[in-house]
């Protein structure tokens, strides 16, 4: 079963602009993590956020877990149940502490403060970070901050995840330690990455972007 289907997926950043994406088709099985490689400006990111509906195509079909969704309001289950997972860290961190920032998505999606701090804290004990917990966010280092921002993502519980560049910048020790976190995941997973060495380590199904839609020319 598909979880995600993008069908004939045309998209474009204003009307008087080319397209980033035209023609696009692209399925996330169950069970499936899924490697994403294109060029600079191809639609990679792009795609991710039409996926979770912060960005809107302007032809074709998106499908999420076998439900058609188009308006703005179709996407607020999706977004209870697919992770994005941003390329700049400091764009997911806001809130001064790590636990407070791990904390709020479940705060957001109904749960107490005492329950929002325990998956909080339990979330970071299980990707080794519970030490961290104290910690002023903006001070930590590039390798933490993309961790913590996924222990943010993992707290909301999603069935899908979805990573855009998460492994640039990082050192190689820190690549390391992700890559385990992420290998040792259930979720299926949407990895947009330019680094193929490491999404070999991860995925299933490595694709470019290029071959999943129709020819720019045509």
């Amino acid at each position: 079963m598909a979880l995600i289907a993008l069908k004939q997926i045309d998209f474009a950043y204003a009307a008087t602009l080319p397209p980033v994406l035209r023609g696009l088709d692209l399925r996330l099985e169950e069970g499936e993590r899924l490697g994403l490689v294109g060029p600079s400006g191809s639609g990679k990111s792009s795609l991710l956020k039409l996926i979770v509906g912060l960005l809107t195509p302007r032809a074709g079909a998106l499908e999420v877990f076998d439900t058609p969704r188009s308006a703005p309001e179709d996407f607020l289950a999706v977004r209870r149940r697919v992770g994005l997972l941003f390329q700049d860290s400091d764009d997911q961190l806001f809130c001064p502490t790590v636990l407070e920032d791990v904390s709020f998505g479940p705060l957001n999606l109904g749960k107490s403060g005492a329950e929002a701090e325990q998956i909080a804290r339990e979330t970071l004990d299980a990707l080794k970070l519970d030490a961290l917990a104290p910690r002023i966010t903006y001070r930590l280092s590039g390798g933490e901050k993309r961790l913590v921002a996924l222990a943010g993502v993992l707290a909301m519980q999603p069935r899908v995840l979805l990573l855009d560049e998460p492994f640039t910048g990082l050192d190689e020790d820190a690549i390391a330690r992700l890559i385990a976190v992420l290998d040792a995941l259930p979720q299926e997973m949407l990895i947009v990455s330019h680094q193929q060495e490491y999404l070999r380590q991860l995925c299933t199904t490595i694709r470019d972007i290029r071959d999943l839609q129709q020819q720019r020319g045509s």
